[in-house]
């Protein structure tokens, strides 16, 4: 909107008020088919939408003084014939121009995100299975046997790790679905809240006798955005639009400024301050006779060439031409710019903060050695791993077990075990010891009211997949696969193996052991039913197994080697179990069990009973693929003077590997891993530890970051900051951009994040430059970012070429602007000295306008054009891009000349020529033509250019800059 105030007083005073930002704009996504008229349309994403931005980058509550008093000059000239000075379009018209070309890029802008948004939220959901949950539900039932069900969090929380579901048991229970339909009940759900892992709530049935209470937690529940993985979900809407918890973590995205704008910004008031002291100046050399201040608003006016109107053009027409430049560069195909505000952004640059899964990491787990202590197996001799396995299923002739009872005395010499035998019990002790689920498809979908009958499934190698808590498990069970033992079936008391022959195994559960971040490993003891042998098999981290296993020399050493390669290793071991063992250690596990004091610990002391002088059987090495030449891309940031932080949801141990896979940890430094802190006392003596390390990296949790900022904030940043780099686990959205604030409010610096997934969008919004990646886990971050890569390598061509270049460009760019300014206020302060300080115009008002528009624009926008070093040299020494980081302003000069930029020039030159025949009237042909003018131009030209490059010459001689260094 437009805004117009008349004041009289004495003279009409107009000020303009322009840029205002619209509220919040909410779009819908349409929920299923039989929510429709029921529920309310899920929202799925807000988006800020600025329709009109004025003097877009600046801030403009800061400007809008000096465009005031602008106006009030200009206007006064017109009303006040004493002050006249030209014609009213000499100044409206200049700016009319900076306004209409001002918004219309603005509009397109807000086009294009408006038909983006437009096109993902036409999207209707046909089907839950395999979809992302459109809203926060409670989980009644499944078609799954079990009453449960996986999920994929991976857009909520950042998370890999498939999470068990359970249906409200009531429901569940029901004979067929259409009862559920004719059931009197109802749900109570807690006030919406941020807490992605909590839940309270209750579900009533009241058509029963006695009525059926029973407690809902977040097992029951089914949040937004997450994916279901296995059968079909059947629930009921507890929160939808801005309640649910996807929508609360993510903050409200704010209108982006570029530092450049802000340092221009500056610039204009100081240039301002010299327009008012010239003015005062000349005024006082008049002696302030006659009405003075008259005098004064007539200098304010003439020398108002100063203040660089035509800048905002020049600049926002740069920017747009950045971004054409960065969208039509074949070495980064796909590359969107969504924000054509700040890509001078992408050269200055000093944080960068990165999600982990999907965006450095493929999140695809590839099983890639096993090492049996004197023997190690790599992907190239998986096919002898294969060969032993057939061999030992061979004609049904298995490897009998050892006896149980009959234990070796420690004195009688230990029989080595062939190598097939021991290759037989790591792959079998594998295909075991895991909580990995076969998952076999549907062959259709649900009809009417019928559900998926065991019939309907196909059980055929090509239609199993796997699902489980961790994908370095299904990584573990898709090898044993491919050797030749292959999972086939599992429910809560039994799993079958298949054999390479076709024959049928089967292993009663007998107890399970989960994985927990504090025990690092987990366990299950299994029945083999053909000979009745019980077994404990156990895996784990080499710092957990290590004080369980056998006396060996080789598994530390080992377990180095293959963490320096960046995979992430296993230690498998067995033990051997009688009956009577088994007996007694079951008889104490279910009484730790019913403990009512320090239950936990108790039965932490009866599972260690067995954890003794364990069998060990093999190391594993499982790699979480990068993405394509992350190394490299991170090794370049670095070198250019980034400092990258790597925030994501997974596990510490997780985030770990990849850091010092990805090489975000170079080799040579240390891992400060930062411990488990909950209180003031804990978080000092821990802030304590890590000040006495020195160029250490960091790896913090997300509980313990937030206990550090709530008490030690300005610590914790401050070292922090002096970290090559920093790891934070087990992050949430909000966390994250939690983050990005704490260093743009600590450092000042300028910051970047970039991300894949829905839970990284509120980070990247935060952040002064978000870069999303459009891949699996869908275009929620790339819609909300300010540039859109279809791959994480791209970054460094980004940055190091496309970043730098702008960022110089419209550095020149705005010089340039400026000096120009300078040059006609100049001539003019000269011209009133030498006339008694008169305040009469020199040149005639349309000559003033072409100057700054026709005359010079040519040359001046063809600085865009320029760059000092080509691209592949700024990718080979991205140290360069170090310098922009100074904040120094760059060279007034041009380093290299495009073709079009001599044709600016002599375009220019035409423009001026051209005009000659119809504007007469404003120059003095038959002087121009003469030689005695020419000779004087060119006179004048020579003095006024050659002090500037002699003073190029000496710099380059004396203190060249690094680009000089590398193009001589």
């Amino acid at each position: 909107s437009c805004e117009l105030k008349f004041t009289i007083a004495g003279c009409c005073v107009i000020c303009i008020y322009i840029g205002l930002e619209l509220k919040a704009r909410t779009v819908w996504l349409g929920c299923p088919e039989k929510c429709e008229e029921k529920y309310p349309k899920n929202a799925i994403k807000n988006q800020k939408y600025n329709v009109f931005t004025f003097i877009p980058g600046v801030l403009y509550e800061q400007f809008k003084f000096f465009l005031n008093l602008y106006f009030l000059v200009v206007s006064c000239s017109q009303f006040v014939p004493a002050l006249k000075i030209g014609y009213l379009y000499t100044y409206w018209a200049p700016l009319g121009f900076v306004l209409t070309v001002t918004v219309v890029r603005e509009a397109v802008d807000e086009f294009r995100r408006y038909k983006r948004d437009k096109e993902m939220n036409s999207q209707l959901y046909s089907k839950l299975t395999n979809q992302r949950i459109p809203s926060d539900m409670v989980f009644l039932r499944t078609s799954e046997k079990t009453g449960s069900c996986f999920i994929r969090t991976d857009q909520l929380d950042g998370e890999t790790d498939w999470k068990l579901k359970v249906a409200v048991s009531c429901t569940q229970r029901l004979p067929a679905l259409g009862d559920l339909f004719s059931i009197n009940a109802y749900v109570y759900a807690q006030k919406p809240q941020l807490d992605i892992h909590s839940f309270e709530g209750t579900f009533t049935r009241e058509d029963s006798d006695p009525a059926v209470h029973e407690s809902l937690s977040i097992e029951n529940t089914l949040w937004a955005s997450t994916v279901v993985a296995s059968g079909t979900v059947i629930g009921v809407v507890i929160y939808t639009g801005k309640e649910t918890r996807s929508v609360l973590n993510t903050s409200n995205p704010k209108n982006k400024v570029g530092l450049l704008d802000l340092e221009l910004n500056q610039l204009t008031k100081a240039l301002f301050l010299a327009l008012v002291a010239l003015s005062v100046v000349m005024v006082t050399l008049q002696g302030f006779v006659g009405p003075w201040y008259r005098n004064l608003f007539r200098f304010l006016l003439l020398f108002s060439y100063i203040i660089p109107i035509s800048l905002r053009v020049n600049l926002d027409m740069g920017k747009a031409a950045y971004g054409w430049m960065i969208m039509k560069d074949d070495n980064i195909p796909g590359t969107v710019v969504r924000t054509s505000t700040i890509p001078e952004e992408l050269g200055r640059l000093v944080y960068l903060l990165t999600d982990k899964t999907g965006t450095l990491t493929q999140n695809e787990m590839i099983f890639k050695r096993l090492h049996l202590g004197t023997v190690s197996y790599g992907t190239d001799t998986m096919d002898e791993i294969q060969s032993h396995i057939i061999n030992s299923y061979s004609q049904g002739s298995f490897p009998p077990p050892p006896p149980p009872q009959l234990k070796p005395q420690s004195s009688a010499p230990k029989v080595r075990k062939s190598v097939s035998s021991r290759i037989h019990e790591a792959v079998k002790a594998i295909a075991l010891c895991h909580n990995v689920t076969p998952v076999y498809e549907s062959r259709a979908g649900v009809s009417g009211e019928t559900e998926y009958a065991e019939v309907d499934q196909d059980f055929s190698d090509e239609n199993r997949t796997y699902q489980a808590s961790s994908p370095d498990e299904v990584a573990l069970v898709q090898w044993t696969e491919s050797v030749g033992l292959t999972l086939v079936n599992r429910d809560l008391t039994s799993m079958q193996l298949k054999t390479p022959g076709g024959h049928i195994l089967t292993y009663y559960i007998l107890q399970i052991f989960p994985f927990t971040s504090e025990s690092k490993r987990m366990g299950i003891i299994v029945r083999d039913e053909s000979s009745g042998e019980i077994t404990f098999y156990m895996k784990g981290a080499d710092v957990a197994m290590s004080t369980i296993v056998q006396y060996n020399d080789w598994l530390e050493e080992e377990c180095g080697n293959m963490a320096r390669e960046g995979l992430r290793t296993l230690v498998v071991a067995k033990k051997s179990l009688t009956e009577e063992q088994y007996q007694d250690f079951e008889s104490r596990y279910n009484q730790a069990k019913l403990s009512i004091h320090d239950r936990n610990l108790k039965v932490a002391a009866v599972v260690e009973s067995l954890e003794r002088e364990m069998e060990l059987l093999c190391l594993t090495g499982v790699e979480d693929q990068l993405q394509a030449d992350v190394r490299p891309t991170l090794e370049m940031l670095r070198n250019a003077g980034i400092k990258i932080w790597m925030l994501t949801g997974d596990k510490l141990e997780t985030a770990t590997c990849i850091a010092k896979s990805s090489h975000l940890v170079s080799r040579t430094q240390d891992i400060h891993i930062f411990r488990p802190v909950t209180t003031r006392g804990e978080a000092h003596l821990e802030l304590n530890a890590f000040r006495r390390k020195h160029d250490c990296a960091l790896v913090i949790s997300g509980d313990s970051l937030e206990v550090c900022l709530k008490y030690y904030e300005h610590e914790f940043v401050e070292l922090a900051c002096q970290c090559p780099a920093v790891v934070c686990c087990r992050c949430s959205p909000t966390q994250k951009a939690h983050i990005v604030k704490l260093l743009q409010h600590h450092t000042g610096k300028r910051t970047c994040a970039i991300g894949d997934g829905g839970n990284d969008v509120s980070m990247i919004q935060a952040a002064d430059c978000g870069i999303g990646i459009e891949g699996k886990e869908g275009k929620q971050a790339s819609l909300a970012a300010d540039f859109s890569i279809t791959q994480f390598k791209h970054i460094g061509r980004l940055l190091m070429v496309h970043g730098r270049n702008s960022y110089k460009r419209s550095a020149a760019l705005g010089q340039f602007v400026m000096h120009r300014g300078l040059i006609i206020s100049t001539m003019q302060a000269v011209f009133s000295s030498v006339f008694y300080f008169a305040s009469v115009p020199l040149y005639q008002g349309f000559l003033m306008v072409g100057y700054a528009t026709i005359y010079t624009m040519f040359p001046v926008f063809s600085l865009v054009l320029d760059q000092d070093v080509k691209p592949e040299m700024a990718l080979l020494y991205p140290e360069l891009y170090k310098d922009l980081t100074k904040l120094l302003m760059v060279a007034l000069t041009i380093r290299t000349w495009h073709w079009l930029m001599v044709v600016a020039e002599f375009l220019s030159l035409g423009c001026y020529v051209a005009s000659l025949a119809f504007l007469n009237e404003y120059f003095d042909v038959a002087f121009i033509t003469t030689v005695t003018f020419l000779w004087k131009v060119s006179a004048i030209t020579v003095v006024s250019c050659l002090p500037l490059y002699i003073l190029k010459y000496l710099k380059r001689k004396f203190s060249p800059p690094s680009y000089s260094k590398l193009t001589s």
